[in-house]
């Protein structure tokens, strides 16, 4: 299940950690081909993470981003993913706005995750997938249990989330176990159940997705 898998004393040690680490993978990425496509997160610990990439000197109108899932939200509501890495990354890079794939959760999920699939199947691949994980295991807005995690679509819509708000839209699992690689970002005690169980072999969402870069603080592990 796990490449590597890296602790740090606290959050702001991940942060800073997988800040250098992605800055290093988008430039490894951009030296072989001209484009490099990435799926970013919402959350705290990616929030900080994205902060100190903005800081970075990426070639930025070399970068793509995509948004790893959404909640259906109205565009621009505070809770939405986002809006905070609008706040966080895209509002300080200087990067054309045709780089920046948001997904229109707006229009609820189903029509949602049938524009954003197209978009994602003519890229191919995602390069480079940043992922948290919740405290019952979930990464993106796939849920143990959940008919979405078993969908082969490359874009899935999620009913029933079982945290608000229900209705979300996601890469689906195949969209994430076929990207170039992984990084999975997990700070806080909150998340140390779920790693055990992880360690434990249970085939929790965030366990199908692959060989993956974990970093991690000690709260957690």
């Amino acid at each position: 299940m796990v490449d590597d898998f890296r602790i740090f004393p606290d959050a702001e040690a991940v942060a800073q950690a997988a800040a250098e680490f992605l800055y290093g993978q988008i430039t490894t990425c951009l030296n072989a081909k001209a484009v490099c496509h990435v799926a970013l997160p919402g959350g705290s610990t990616p929030a900080r993470c994205l902060e100190l990439l903005s800081g970075k000197p990426l070639p930025w109108s070399s970068i793509h981003w995509y948004v790893g899932d959404e909640r259906c939200y109205p565009h621009g509501h505070p809770e939405r993913n986002d809006s905070m890495i609008q706040q966080q990354l895209w509002s300080k890079i200087e990067t054309p706005a045709e780089n920046l794939h948001p997904i229109p959760a707006e229009l609820g999920p189903e029509l949602a995750a049938e524009k954003y699939s197209g978009l994602i199947d003519e890229i191919g691949c995602i390069d480079i997938v940043v992922l948290g994980i919740g405290e019952d295991g979930h990464t993106a807005s796939l849920f143990p249990d959940n008919p979405a995690l078993e969908s082969r679509h490359s874009v899935v819509p999620v009913f029933d989330a079982p945290k608000p708000p229900a209705e979300r839209v996601s890469l689906g699992l195949t969209t994430i176990q076929s990207a170039g690689q992984r990084i999975v970002l997990v700070s806080g005690s909150s998340k140390h159940e779920a790693l055990a169980q992880l360690k434990q072999g249970k085939q929790l969402p965030i366990a199908l997705i692959g060989a993956s870069h974990w970093f991690v603080d000690e709260a957690a592990a």
